[in-house]
Order: structure tokens, then C-alpha cells, then sequence
């Protein structure tokens, strides 16, 4: 994505597998934007599976399993399905338009706009997002209001079967 310049291109999905690291894994060091890929810095978990991210088999085993296996159960799968599968799904949802749904009906983790603001649900409540963290509301949500779902299908369904992101700190403060 990014040229020797290490300036963005035009270019925006050359690859399918689009997945959610740690930023520290076995004492290895990388220079950002160095060669092969281009990293990009989410807030936390919850941001980058509603950018079309998944969990990272290698750095991220477990959680790449969890998610899989929520990934399977959510669609009465047999086995969990491999990086590919998820990675081939996954790309179609990133270039899909974001779907409309009440409130209500996401499950807890996704990320939505309304009001030309996202939003993180969580615990059946919601909270403000920045770039900078979540804050609690202070006005009430219609559960029953239509959203923009950010977070695609696909990791909805993975949520809604018992996959639980990686939260930044703000997210658990209460107002």
C-alpha cells in the first residue's frame, strides 16, 4: 500500500488478509512501513475488526482460534475455518457499503455511526468513540433507531457467538 517513499498509494486492497497484530511479539523489531506490508495502528481490538481486520494465527494464536471457532459456531460450521476462508469473506464485507440495522440488534463489541459519530455497544450500553478512547454517553440511545453497521457482517455474527475483542482501557469507565 505504501511505495519506498513510505507514502500512502492509491492502491487499497492488494491483499486479503487483513489481520490485527500485537505490537509486541518475540522481541522482533520492525520498521514501520518497511517492506512487505503496510501497518496500521487501530485503537484497539474492536476498531480494527470493524476495518474488516481478523486475529493474527501467529502473534495472536489464541484469540485467532476463539475468533475462528465463534467464526464456525455462528455459522453451524463443522470445523473452524481457515485464514483464507475468513480472509476471502472478510474482503467482500470491507468493500461493501456499511448495512443499516436497529440498534438493538448488534451484538456487543460492534461498532456503528449515527449522527456522523461512532459508536462502540458494550454491555448493552454505548460509548463514544475517538481516536483517542470511548467516553460514556450521556444522552439515551433508541435501541430500536437505525445505524450504520461499521463492523462487518461476518465479525458481527463471530461477536454475537461469543468473541470478545481486545477493549481499549476507556471503554470499561463508567460516567
Amino acid at each position: 500500500l505504501h511505495g519506498p517513499d513510505r507514502r500512502l498509494g492509491a492502491a487499497r486492497w492488494r491483499g486479503r488478509a487483513w489481520i490485527c497484530c500485537r505490537i509486541d511479539f518475540r522481541d522482533r523489531k520492525r520498521e514501520v512501513m518497511g517492506a512487505g506490508y503496510t501497518e496500521i495502528f487501530f485503537l484497539d481490538e474492536a476498531t480494527a475488526l470493524a476495518a474488516g481486520h481478523r486475529p493474527c494465527f501467529e502473534c495472536r494464536r489464541a484469540d485467532a482460534h476463539a475468533f475462528a471457532a465463534a467464526w464456525a459456531r455462528a455459522r453451524d460450521l463443522a470445523r473452524p475455518p481457515k485464514a483464507p476462508e475468513m480472509n476471502r469473506i472478510l474482503h467482500a464485507e470491507r468493500r461493501a457499503a456499511f448495512e443499516t440495522c436497529r440498534l438493538r440488534d448488534l451484538p456487543d463489541g460492534s461498532i456503528f455511526a449515527t449522527g456522523g459519530q461512532f459508536r462502540l455497544k458494550l454491555d448493552h450500553e454505548i460509548r463514544a468513540w475517538d481516536f483517542d478512547g470511548y467516553r460514556p454517553l450521556e444522552a439515551e440511545t433508541d435501541p430500536d433507531g437505525a445505524v450504520a453497521a461499521v463492523t462487518p457482517p461476518a465479525v458481527r455474527a463471530a461477536l454475537s457467538a461469543g468473541y470478545r475483542p481486545r477493549l481499549h482501557p476507556s471503554a470499561r469507565l463508567r460516567s
